[in-house]
């Protein structure tokens, strides 16, 4: 492979100047990668590794001496254990969250978060969704390099601290409400970073003093949450109160799964596995709603491979980016699963998957896939509204089949989302939760009046 352009120019950008071609012969690129191909399980995880500590028995030690403050899950959030890998504990908050949202959802996926809130009212759980929170930073630490420890824990502990202080504004005890991430970069960022700063006192130091001069410390000390709870995990111990209000058959749609990387490779030891789902050999969340919602779900050989995002990957050579989300996982569940939606729980992977379809139309890879985050298949499955709740018209890749197969008339939901336009264009808007909820301190803050009566409010 020539590693120079036609004008002279450098073919490799984006990765530094260590970035050389390998010129492996397809024998020896064969080898190199033939990982990706062996089968990979919760067996295999366990195999000849060694067990990892839990960070926890750190946390609580470092509680114990005075150095931190954990935020603890108590009778106000109803936590539900759940197992993960090695069998831990791991408790999950079931009600009086707080909504840390994700910036690619809201700026590619707006359906994602909205169907997480609709399901939320749909089941009466308590939340708070306010706008007193900021970016985790990951995607700029991953893909560019430029960020670093130090301020990706600071807004790490700024953001749950905000989370921890929000119910004041209600009227509530700071703590009542505990964050759900909805992003599985924050998910994996946010889990590394706890265990970086149990394990350097350095990096505590450090992000103390930044977050002493935001006011966010609690008692002078750095707080802690008990668990990083992603939001894929609150669907899947909720799973089965979600089944009761489903409305819609699922039980002829194919579905296959993706599991993120940053939800479930990185801090591996954190997540959620269940032996009623795949025989506890993958990890539970998603599989496990599927499931439950009546879906056949459908195994692939690639169920493993990252969908090719990779951060850096889509900043710097796109198509590698194209090519590997066709190639390994949107053609494979097509011809070898022959699936009718491909399921994921995480943004740069339902944007990945979704958004690059179209260009394997110009090497004759026409492989129409609907890419789905969870959340929103099982909003379908209750009855929202495909267009004005769960948006699939944000979506690239084609999805009018699946709500064929479905029995959802797409031609009269779109008739009907046209004419809800008309409506908002005319000033008549409708909300899932109360903006005057959302802003809890600042100039624009108005405190609510009856709160209870209000959507996502705490009781």
């Amino acid at each position: 492979m020539d590693d120079k352009h036609n004008d002279g120019s450098p073919a490799f950008t984006g990765f530094g100047a260590e970035w050389r071609p390998s010129n492996l012969t397809p024998t020896e690129a064969k080898a190199a990668t033939s990982w990706v191909e062996a089968k990979i399980d919760r067996r295999s995880m366990l195999t000849n590794k060694g067990r990892v500590a839990d960070i926890r028995d750190a946390m609580w030690q470092l509680e114990k001496d005075g150095e931190i403050l954990v935020h603890r899950l108590d009778e106000r959030h109803e936590p539900v254990v759940a197992r993960t890998l090695y069998g831990w504990e791991k408790r999950i908050p079931t009600t009086n969250l707080w909504h840390h949202k994700s910036c690619g959802q809201c700026g590619n996926i707006p359906g994602y978060p909205s169907s997480v809130m609709w399901l939320m009212n749909k089941l009466g759980t308590r939340y708070i969704d306010e706008t007193d929170q900021t970016s985790c930073t990951a995607w700029n630490y991953h893909g560019s390099g430029i960020g670093n420890v130090v301020s990706l824990a600071a807004v790490f502990l700024r953001n749950f601290h905000q989370a921890y202080v929000s119910a004041k504004a209600h009227g509530l005890p700071i703590g009542t409400y505990y964050p759900l991430v909805h992003c599985g970069t924050s998910f994996g960022n946010y889990k590394e970073m706890r265990i970086f700063l149990m394990h350097s006192a350095e990096l505590r130091e450090q992000v103390k003093k930044i977050l002493g001069k935001l006011g966010r410390l609690v008692d002078g000390k750095l707080l802690i949450p008990e668990e990083v709870v992603h939001y894929s995990e609150w669907l899947h111990i909720m799973r089965d109160r979600i089944k009761q209000h489903q409305v819609i058959d699922v039980s002829n749609i194919r579905a296959t799964i993706h599991p993120a990387c940053h939800v479930y490779k990185m801090v591996p030891e954190d997540v959620i596995y269940d032996d009623t789902v795949m025989d506890g050999n993958r990890v539970a969340v998603s599989t496990g709603l599927m499931q439950t919602l009546g879906a056949q779900v459908i195994d692939y050989s690639t169920w493993y491979d990252c969908c090719g995002f990779g951060f850096r990957h889509i900043i710097g050579e796109r198509e590698f980016t194209r090519s590997f989300a066709i190639d390994r996982k949107i053609k494979v569940a097509v011809d070898e699963a022959r699936a009718d939606v491909m399921v994921g729980h995480d943004t740069g992977c339902i944007t990945t998957l979704d958004k690059n379809q179209w260009i394997g139309k110009a090497v004759d890879k026409v492989y129409a896939l609907p890419i789905l985050a969870d959340c929103q298949f099982a909003a379908l499955a209750l009855g929202a509204h495909p267009y004005k709740l769960a948006q699939l018209h944000w979506h690239a890749s084609p999805f009018e089949g699946l709500l064929e197969k479905l029995g959802i008339d797409w031609q009269k939901a779109k008739i009907e989302f046209e004419q809800y336009l008309d409506e908002v264009k005319a000033g008549r808007i409708e909300t899932l939760y109360d903006p005057k909820r959302a802003i809890t301190s600042g100039p624009g803050y108005i405190k609510p009046k009856a709160v209870a009566a209000l959507p996502g409010a705490a009781e």
